[in-house]
């Protein structure tokens, strides 16, 4: 088996885009996270998978709510956005960003280039994270 750290060096050589990853709170708090492993899965239906973290704040809040939204950045300008939403915890990620509800109620930034609006179908385990696949509903 290959050592974890030189598995994180060899991904680290793979190009991927940007993304936050972005729900709700039971309480309706809006949560967030910075993600790379998001990919499309199917046009018919249309369906992406997001892997998370446990440790992650937003786990269990996506995995609670059961719903998200992926948040595509910006080339220019994302970066600051990326960066606010890689830490693992909840506190003051939304302070002074200015977001919106979508259809499932899942927070949309302002700020995003494009977003897919899901509902959680699926939840797998992978690892020390966990695949949340998701219907795209806008």
């Amino acid at each position: 088996m290959i050592d974890p750290i030189e598995f994180r060096r060899v991904m680290g050589h793979f190009a991927t885009g940007v993304t936050v990853v972005t729900t709700r709170l039971p309480s309706g708090e809006p949560c967030g996270l910075t993600a790379s492993a998001v990919c499309s899965v199917s046009i018919d239906p249309t369906l992406i998978l997001v892997c998370v973290e446990h440790r992650a704040d937003s786990h269990d809040c996506i995995r609670e709510a059961g719903i998200f939204a992926v948040n595509i950045l910006e080339e220019d300008g994302g970066e600051n956005i990326s960066r606010r939403f890689a830490t693992l915890e909840v506190a003051d990620k939304f302070r002074g960003v200015a977001f919106r509800e979508e259809r499932t109620g899942a927070p949309v930034l302002d700020s995003s280039l494009a977003w897919l609006d899901c509902r959680v179908s699926e939840v797998l385990p992978g690892g020390d994270h966990t695949i949340f696949l998701g219907e795209v509903v806008a």
